[in-house]
């Protein structure tokens, strides 16, 4: 992988492990801060909240900012935050470390992808973004249960300079491989553009529709991994010391899904979404078929993170295509999207549960969720099939501009 694109992965890869990481050291710190396990767990809600929300805004307050520097001065933030947070005396100075710091994820992760695109060539885009996204799959394979580890053996504090390390190592290695001048048309325009232009973005019905797609799609994946332990515990008898294992087997799928995807959607944007939902969709009705099963369901599992992740570079390139005016804010917002799809899959979820049809159901109502997405995304082509009837099928693979790039 090119050292500029690793160290945007890096980076990446902390601000996912700070979301996640916190889930697995919540009885230490309920106990030390003195406060109940649910109200621990509300500092992974306040962190979840303040990317949805502070993402889009940050975005777009500096669209004015020169990439590199705004990577660099995020991940200060990001840095700042955590070193708060380790130190932090109580519940609520910590709180606000949490929420302080989750202001850098959205938009580092938004112009992350939007540098990565602009060093590379139109037809390798959505592949350079994919690279980038296997940050967030290296958070959950790695990062989480390594800083849960760390926090449960030298104490919850340590899992907050563990990611400290990680993140001064990004920025240092974002300093001296990331070019100093990024540009394409469609970033100068960006750059010339009133804040009041960049937000009518947003009136187009293509991204509206594709940030939609994004929470029921995203939405259909986390209403399953939400609840992959008890679905593999009590539906297909696994020892509970078995679980960790097959996570990692869902891990790799994903990271494999990851890449797969951003090919898929390099050879042509509409093909790669409808492609990763359809595989999706066929993955949860296979993972509900051969979850009673050991060797299928694992079998299921590894193609369930295949499909699942497949589907965020895909999204991702959609987002750029539909969004050229405002491309780093589109797709800061579409990050929000995710983390909106990550609450809705959840609930969703856990509703089928309560509702009395049992874990293995969730599957089902995830891949209820999919087919929706999937027949708005059919919809999505077949009206830009109308509006330019001379493309040929299928045809919206260019997510960008040819690269103008200075380096340092």
């Amino acid at each position: 992988m090119p050292l500029p694109l690793l160290a945007l992965m890096l980076g990446v890869f902390c601000v996912g492990t700070a979301e996640v990481v916190i889930a697995g050291v919540l009885p230490e710190m309920s106990a030390d801060l003195h406060v109940s396990i649910p109200t621990a767990g509300l500092l992974v809600t306040g962190y979840a909240l303040g990317v949805t929300i502070g993402g889009p805004v940050i975005t777009l307050l500096t669209t004015k900012w020169a990439r590199k520097a705004l990577l660099l001065g995020l991940m200060g933030v990001f840095i700042a935050g955590n070193v708060i947070a380790a130190l932090a005396p109580n519940y609520g100075t910590l709180m606000g470390a949490r929420v302080f710091t989750s202001l850098s994820h959205g938009t580092f992760a938004a112009v992350a992808w939007h540098v990565a695109a602009l060093m590379s060539p139109p037809d390798k885009q959505a592949t350079a973004m994919a690279k980038i996204a296997l940050g967030f799959n290296f958070a959950n394979v790695l990062g989480s249960p390594i800083g849960t580890f760390i926090g449960q053996q030298f104490g919850w504090r340590s899992t907050f300079v563990y990611i400290t390390v990680f993140a001064v190592l990004c920025l240092l290695l974002i300093q001296k491989f990331v070019p100093s001048a990024l540009s394409t048309e469609s970033d100068t325009a960006e750059e010339g553009t009133s804040l009041r232009e960049q937000m009518k973005v947003f009136r187009k019905g293509s991204l509206q529709l594709s940030m939609l797609i994004t929470v029921l799609a995203q939405g259909a994946v986390f209403t399953t991994s939400t609840y992959l332990a008890p679905l593999l515990r009590d539906v297909g008898d696994f020892a509970p010391a078995m679980v960790a294992i097959l996570l990692i087997v869902f891990g790799i799928g994903s990271v494999l899904g990851n890449i797969l995807g951003g090919k898929g959607a390099d050879a042509d944007v509409m093909r790669g979404v409808l492609g990763a939902q359809t595989a999706l969709l066929a993955a949860l009705l296979l993972f509900w078929a051969a979850a009673p099963h050991q060797i299928p369901a694992i079998v299921a599992l590894f193609v369930f993170g295949a499909a699942g992740f497949s589907i965020i570079p895909a999204l991702q390139a959609r987002i750029l295509a539909v969004a050229s005016a405002a491309p780093a804010l589109a797709l800061s917002a579409n990050v929000s999207a995710f983390n909106l799809g990550n609450g809705l899959g959840a609930w969703l979820g856990g509703t089928t549960i309560d509702l009395g049809f049992g874990v293995r159901s969730v599957t089902l109502t995830a891949a209820l969720a999919t087919a929706v997405a999937l027949l708005l995304s059919v919809a999505m082509w077949a009206r830009g099939r109308q509006q330019s009837p001379d493309l040929p099928p299928l045809d919206a693979s260019t997510t960008g501009t040819p690269l103008t790039q200075k380096t340092p």
